[in-house]
């Protein structure tokens, strides 16, 4: 159990990673005007409300490619519970996606997919370490 949670903590903190990453270039994308608060959320959501749909799939691929490649390492470090490890690098990143768009406004369609794809993809993370695990026929 303790090489199972040490695997979820990985698979976060991977997740977390990639999706500052992605954050990143949605900044290259869409940068906030010179002298803007970016802890202010009246300001972010006007920010976000004039962002161009590239950096908003950007900002949604990084939630899914965080989830995938998060629950992939969880899966692939967990010896015992590899689907459990990884959706619950998924269930942390949805929260996460659930958190964020109630502080700041996203459309609603990026809520939506922002925290079903997470899931999805980490459920695939699993998958694939399982399958790259299973002994070849």
């Amino acid at each position: 159990m303790g090489r199972t949670i040490l695997a979820m903590m990985v698979g976060v903190a991977l997740a977390m990673a990639t999706m500052l990453l992605f954050e990143a270039g949605y900044g290259l994308l869409h940068p906030l005007p010179a002298g803007a608060n970016a802890q202010d959320p009246a300001t972010m959501n006007a920010h976000i409300a004039q962002a161009p749909l590239p950096a908003l799939l950007l900002v949604l691929g990084g939630w899914v490619v965080g989830a995938l490649d998060g629950g992939l390492v969880a899966a692939l470090i967990s010896r015992r519970h590899k689907r459990v490890a990884a959706l619950a690098v998924g269930v942390v990143v949805a929260l996460g996606v659930i958190a964020v768009t109630s502080i700041y406004v996203h459309p609603r369609w990026m809520q939506i997919a922002g925290v079903l794809l997470p899931l999805l993809a980490s459920w695939l993370g699993a998958r694939i370490a399982q399958r790259r695990a299973a002994p070849a026929p």
